[in-house]
């Protein structure tokens, strides 16, 4: 199970934080068992790969939250979750938040566009909920917690709708609201990061989407730029993908791809956690 350490105290340990994106348990073990101090499990990912369907707002709160279960009951590092628009009003994102603090997670974000939500790199139209609305959900949210140690990430989407000013200003409202982080999402240039950067006091996170609109920058330039946190949203789907694509075609024809080297199918069992389950099995099984 995902262990709870607070947001404050996980960028006390690293900053910036670097947070891939899993999309399923097995990727979260491997994110893991890579030594990363912290994980998250995004909606894009968790949708497409459990569902097969786009992030257009088409999974329920009960079928994410579900996978989100699943998902973080395979790991003990701490987790921050996409909370999406909070599934609702303010009674559904009350709900969103009691549900993902008693799973153990860190940290959630919530956004601000009108649902059902799209994803903020994907080439389509989005609307932004009235600024008040937002405020009033985050709110909820703070009430909503039992630790005041369990973080509410503001999200906005302003960027792509009414431009950067826009979204600045919505930036400031939400953390005058009580937000511990705030996350603009799909700034284009690293004028517009550089601007962001030197809007806030707060941890500010920044989506590193390979193929989306912000800029791919090092580690140390994020943080020069006044980022500390870092999500890679779909680094290791892209890479999945490729991959499958590349050995299905090969496969088809009934060839293997060459891919490099290959782990060894015990690796691949270890990553499943065999060796901690034959422990127990040897510990607690009676003998024959």
């Amino acid at each position: 199970m995902s262990s709870f350490v607070p947001l404050k105290d996980l960028l006390a340990q690293e900053s910036p934080l670097k947070l891939p994106v899993a999309h399923d348990a097995l990727s979260l073990r491997m994110i893991q068992r890579a030594g990363f101090r912290a994980g998250t499990i995004g909606g894009f990912g968790v949708i497409g790969c459990r569902l097969g369907l786009p992030d257009l707002g088409l999974a329920s709160f009960g079928e994410i939250s579900s996978a989100v279960r699943d998902i973080a009951g395979s790991v003990s590092i701490p987790l921050i979750i996409d909370g999406d628009d909070g599934y609702g009003d303010v009674k559904n994102v009350v709900r969103t938040v009691r549900t993902y603090e008693d799973m153990g997670i860190s940290a959630i974000v919530l956004e601000d566009q009108v649902s059902p939500k799209k994803c903020g790199h994907m080439v389509v139209e989005r609307e932004i909920v009235r600024v008040e609305m937002a405020v009033a959900k985050l709110r909820a949210a703070l009430h909503a917690r039992k630790n005041p140690e369990f973080s509410i990430i503001a999200r906005t989407d302003a960027r792509h709708v009414e431009g950067l000013d826009a979204a600045i200003e919505r930036g400031h409202r939400y953390i005058e609201a009580g937000a511990q982080a705030l996350f603009v999402e799909a700034p284009t240039s690293v004028d517009e990061l550089e601007k962001i950067g030197k809007s806030f006091d707060v941890p500010l996170l920044v989506n590193a989407a390979e193929g989306g609109r912000t800029p791919i920058l090092t580690p140390e330039e994020y943080k020069a730029l006044g980022f500390s946190i870092i999500i890679y949203p779909a680094t290791l789907l892209l890479r999945m993908v490729g991959m499958f694509e590349r050995t299905l075609a090969e496969l088809r024809h009934g060839r293997f791809a060459h891919e490099g080297k290959l782990p060894e199918f015990n690796i691949l069992t270890d990553v499943m956690g065999m060796n901690d389950w034959m422990d127990i099995d040897r510990q607690f099984s009676p003998e024959a």
